[in-house]
């Protein structure tokens, strides 16, 4: 008498549902661990910005001729020379799945700064932030609207 080795095709079939189910359970885990960390990176950029800008006025890397005031600079400005005061990633204006925006308004005795990031896409993230030279950074939780100055702030 011969003896069959193996699975058959039911047993084969109920492997491979218990592991679609397990999948159907941990991608979606996964998909927001991965926006969740996306969201963190963004708001650790604009921080970067933030005391970067706050480094390049006090360097006074760029001073108005009038009244000698330090100026902000742009992502590219934050990002070059000698000692940068960002990394280049960001400076390149994309990081994680979001994209930055520097805006840099240099007055004479009152220069402004604000910057923004805001994800590429809705799988990268949901959340954009904002962060000006008062350095409260401010975030919306709303797809498709862009964080202001009127946005609410983060909670540390």
């Amino acid at each position: 008498m011969r003896k069959n080795h193996g699975f058959t095709l039911i047993e084969l079939m109920i492997v491979v549902a218990i592991i679609a189910i397990i999948a159907a359970i941990a991608i979606p885990n996964l998909i927001r661990s991965k926006m969740s960390a996306n969201e963190s990176s963004a708001v650790s950029g604009v921080r970067t910005i933030s005391t970067g800008e706050i480094s390049y006025k006090a360097a006074a890397v760029e001073i108005d001729s009038t009244t000698g005031v330090g100026q902000y600079g742009d992502l590219t400005e934050l990002g070059s020379g000698v000692a940068p005061f960002i990394d280049t990633v960001l400076s390149l204006g994309a990081k994680s799945g979001y994209t930055y925006t520097v805006t840099a308004v240099n007055h004479s005795s009152a220069p402004t700064f604000t910057a923004a990031c805001s994800p590429v896409a809705t799988r990268t993230g949901i959340k954009s932030y904002f962060v000006d030279d008062t350095g409260i950074i401010r975030f919306s939780g709303v797809i498709g609207v862009n964080a202001n100055s009127s946005s609410l702030p983060i909670s540390n």
